[in-house]
């Protein structure tokens, strides 16, 4: 089971499955902490993150691959269950809010992240704090009208969320 074809065969899960996006979504929470975010937030803040070039940041974590729009429909499940995983091990939080369901990093997620040693995840944590820094300088309702703007307003109602009410 040695050989660059076992690398390639496994690297699609490992960087998109739900320990992927459960990993992300906790460096993403961390970073922004004490700031929350609901799903559809966390689905989007997940999908820009690793192509942080699409809005003319720092070079993308993933590569650019066509047809990209299918992706963000499959990546809200995966966040879902990477969140579910996240929050089993105690690393987020889930609140009820007046405006809905929000998730914010639990005390346990800044060690967790401080350990987070490989290249792709000081990359991450790079580029979450660029994404975060990117979103806060331009207001709450910035992050909905990127999405509808890039990925199509047919995703952002296929996903049959309103827009956010809290901010990135």
């Amino acid at each position: 089971m040695e050989g660059e074809g076992m690398t390639e065969a496994v690297q699609p899960d490992l960087f998109n499955g739900a320990l992927e996006t459960g990993v992300r979504s906790v460096v993403i929470l961390e970073t922004a902490h004490p700031r929350s975010f609901d799903l559809t937030q966390l689905t989007w803040l997940d999908h820009l993150v690793v192509h942080t070039a699409d809005l003319d940041g720092p070079e993308s974590l993933h590569p650019n691959v066509p047809q990209r729009n299918g992706e963000l429909l499959v990546r809200r499940s995966l966040v879902e269950q990477g969140l579910a995983l996240m929050q089993r091990l105690h690393l987020i939080e889930v609140k009820f809010t007046s405006e809905g369901i929000v998730y914010v990093a639990c005390e346990q997620a800044a060690p967790f992240v401080r350990l987070i040693r490989s290249e792709y995840g000081r990359t991450l944590k790079q580029r979450a704090k660029w994404l975060l820094e990117y979103f806060a300088d331009r207001g709450s309702d910035h992050l909905h009208e990127v999405i509808t703007q890039k990925i199509g307003r047919w995703a952002i109602e296929f996903q049959s969320d309103t827009k956010p009410a809290s901010g990135a």
